[in-house]
């Protein structure tokens, strides 16, 4: 039987790698779907690679309560409830030392990392209560356990969402909703270009290219490579699953080893 067979799954930031990878991944395994993000352009077409019969799109800025609110009952509206919460929507803002860090970026990336999960926390444990219990996963990062320069936004915002985490899983216990987090290490997406990108634009030696940065990177990851969005999906699905019924309030990475040995 598919694992999902049966049960709602929302996922913002749907449109990214991971969010793409886990929409596809979760309809395979049988659930319907609701999927968030902001360009419409990018949901339509996620919900047709994955099936019109199995998903709908709301277009949301997860930072705001209004919109939160209506992405899940959009999911309820078309779907009946929700039985699952993937709060992955994430931006990694800018690189540089904290003296020099924009306010603004800092506050955007903080209101979309942080309180954007809080904000779907807050929406979607009502409902979930409705039907019995539910699960809920958080997509942190290993910036969430350790720490690099000139990303403070970003690592401050991962840092937090595991704290968040704890405790919506000691709230949520109770009434059987689950909530975990999910710590992948660089993964071949969007982000981590823009991320290779601004660090090689950083640099004093003009020479460095954003291939040998993408290669320096790999070398620090005891597996020898970047990960794929697919196997961060997979971690997911497990934890969104009844086959991680007695995992609430963990830290699961996925990083290839590179959390075993340090930044």
């Amino acid at each position: 039987m598919a694992r999902l067979e049966g049960k709602v799954a929302l996922i913002t930031g749907a449109t990214g790698g991971i969010g793409r990878a886990a929409a596809r991944l979760f309809a395979d395994e049988g659930a319907r779907l609701t999927l968030v993000d902001l360009d419409e352009t990018a949901l339509r077409e996620t919900v047709q690679s994955v099936g019109e019969d199995r998903a709908s799109y709301a277009v949301a800025d997860v930072t705001m309560p209004d919109q939160t609110q209506a992405y899940v009952q959009a999911a309820v509206d078309r779907w009946g409830g929700v039985d699952v919460l993937l709060a992955n929507a994430g931006i990694e803002g800018s690189l540089s030392p904290i003296p020099d860090y924009p306010l603004d970026v800092f506050d955007r990336v903080m209101a979309v990392n942080v309180r954007g999960v809080w904000l779907g926390i807050k929406y979607v444990v009502p409902v979930m209560r409705e039907r019995g219990g539910g699960s809920i996963v958080i997509t942190s990062s290993t910036a969430g356990i350790g720490a690099g320069p000139d990303m403070s936004a970003y690592t401050t915002s991962k840092h937090a969402v595991i704290g968040l985490m704890r405790t919506a899983a000691m709230e949520g216990a109770p009434s059987g909703i689950r909530v975990n987090t999910v710590n992948p290490a660089p993964i071949e997406t969007r982000m981590m270009r823009s991320i290779e990108e601004m660090r090689v634009a950083t640099m004093d030696d003009a020479a460095i290219t954003v291939e040998q940065t993408y290669r320096a990177t790999s070398a620090r990851i005891p597996l020898g490579r970047y990960g794929n969005p697919e196997e961060v999906a997979k971690m997911m699905l497990f934890l969104a699953s009844d086959d991680s019924s007695f995992c609430t309030g963990g830290v699961y990475m996925v990083d290839g080893g590179r959390s075993a040995g340090g930044r």
